[in-house]
């Protein structure tokens, strides 16, 4: 087969990246047009064209990316034409349409929420509620703002109280918003083009919001085509999202990291800041205000207090297990070579004046395994290998890896005691191995060095090199363990050379 006639797969093309700075700077240039031209009539047809163009960008990337959860993009649609629906009837209408603008609105709102949610829910990380107790308190801190510099004022200074609850429901409906931008922006990637342009345009949202509240609050007074820019640059940015072909990665789990916060704890310290000139202009507030401030506060703190107590929680365990990998081994879950030379340090009070043991331990023929069968096989050997030496070993004993197939066991046991573990571990090899490979016999030789009554200063080091030369001996000699006491002075007797026949026989199966 050519490479011509090679089945091609079809993947879903987008607009080339040279018409984003088109779109993106014939939109600016529209909303410029806007602001130089004080007339609502432009207003009207700026913001058709606009919202036109941005259904027309999401209907386009929708057909062309297919993504596997269209719903959100059809509710930023319903959205976009809600809000413009309700800033219309807010800047060409009069008195009687009011509350019916406010309703358009808080309906685009809600179909905003809702594609943030289903989005947002595949990357919810169970059991670790770190992210959501983070965007939490971003959200904590963005409503106590609020309600000291917005909520506040809008209400002493709107005199209906229909216009005074649709006038402060802006400002928390905003504080809900920036928490899932946060959230969002927690669980993103730099890659994904088409997250960070919603995120631009929600920010957008909130800033023109922010300017509303102000006006209503009489703190400022911007002027309605400085206030419907940010909206217009929203549009925009939505309709270029839907375009990118990172649109399609939209509500798809992914791996969140959720100890990696720092993005987080940046918002996090600016909301506290924030948070922190409340006091500042706290002398005018009223009780009322002084309550719900209190509470918002008081739950600040509290939220401060659970993120805390669980980053020393999660900073400890992840102590624990750093110390862990440090000492263990990773294929046996056996102390390593490292945590061995370190025993009898730790021990030096429990183990001293007492008679010490170490037990070197080989597996005969590994090598043979291990070229045969493949390196995964052979893992699995070592693996099994050291589960019976540590059932056949005591408690107390430290059972480590030494390295490669060489175990070692350090035991409080006089010479009698330390023969009758040699000869059970060489009792553990007995039985075949079940292996994936199949069963596979495998025997040990062991080497045995002791020492006396002990005092603090008696080197590890020294017991490894007279076991290691006593498991040589054992080894080149056919004896299954050796001590190194004998090694020197006593030639290899026939009881201990014909031990590990009979042990085949006699031992019982570990």
């Amino acid at each position: 087969m050519t490479p011509s006639e090679q089945p091609q797969t079809s993947r879903p093309r987008g607009i080339g990246s040279g018409w984003y700075p088109v779109l993106l700077g014939g939109s600016a240039a529209a909303i410029a047009v806007h602001l130089a031209v004080d007339s609502h009539v432009a207003a009207f047809v700026t913001m058709t064209i606009i919202v036109g163009a941005t259904l027309a960008m999401i209907a386009v990337g929708v057909r062309t990316h297919r993504p596997a959860h269209p719903l959100p993009w059809y509710l930023l649609s319903g959205s976009a034409v809600l809000f413009a629906t309700g800033t219309t009837l807010r800047d060409i209408g009069d008195h009687a349409v009011h509350p019916l603008d406010d309703a358009f609105t808080l309906l685009g709102y809600l179909g905003v929420g809702l594609a943030a949610l289903i989005w947002l829910w595949p990357r919810q990380v169970h059991g670790d509620y770190d992210l959501l107790l983070d965007s939490a308190l971003i959200g904590l801190g963005a409503l106590l703002a609020s309600w000291t510099f917005l909520i506040s004022p809008i209400l002493q200074s709107t005199a209906t109280g229909l216009d005074a609850l649709l006038a402060a429901t802006y400002p928390v409906l905003d504080a809900l918003l920036l928490t899932l931008v946060a959230h969002s922006m927690a669980t993103s990637t730099r890659a994904e083009t088409s997250l960070w342009l919603l995120h631009a345009g929600l920010v957008a949202v909130l800033l023109g919001d922010l300017g509303y509240s102000l006006e209503t609050a009489g703190a400022t007074v911007f002027g309605r085509e400085v206030l419907l820019a940010p909206l217009l640059a929203a549009y925009a940015t939505v309709g270029a999202a839907a375009l990118h072909p990172t649109m399609t990665a939209l509500g798809t789990p992914r791996r969140i990291h959720p100890h990696h916060s720092r993005q987080r704890a940046s918002l996090i310290a600016i909301a506290l800041i924030v948070a922190s000139l409340v006091p500042v202009v706290g002398s005018s507030l009223r009780p009322l205000d002084r309550v719900v401030v209190s509470s918002l506060f008081g739950l600040l703190l509290i939220g401060m207090l659970v993120r805390s107590e669980r980053a020393i929680v999660r900073s400890a365990r992840s102590e624990r297990r750093a110390q862990y990998q440090a000492d263990h081994d990773i294929l046996t879950g056996l102390l390593n070579r490292a945590a061995l030379l370190r025993a009898l340090r730790q021990r030096g009070e429990q183990w001293a004046e007492q008679p010490i043991s170490l037990l070197f331990i080989d597996l005969d023929g590994f090598k043979r395994v291990n070229d045969s069968y493949g390196h995964a096989v052979g893992d699995e050997l070592i693996s099994t290998a050291a589960g019976r030496i540590r059932r056949v070993a005591r408690h107390e004993d430290v059972v480590t890896r030494y390295g490669g197939d060489e175990f070692v066991v350090l035991a409080r046991l006089a010479r009698p005691e330390a023969a009758v573990l040699a000869e059970r571990l060489l009792g553990a090899f007995v039985r075949p191995f079940g292996l994936s490979a199949g069963e596979i016999p495998i025997t040990a030789s062991v080497g045995v060095a002791c020492v006396g009554p002990r005092s603090s200063d008696t080197d590890v080091h020294g017991l490894l090199r007279d076991a290691d030369a006593a498991m040589y001996h054992a080894k080149q000699y056919s004896l299954g363990y050796a001590f190194h006491d004998d090694v020197r002075h006593t030639p290899p007797g026939t009881e201990r050379r014909i031990w590990r026949t009979a042990a085949r026989s006699a031992s019982p199966a570990v």
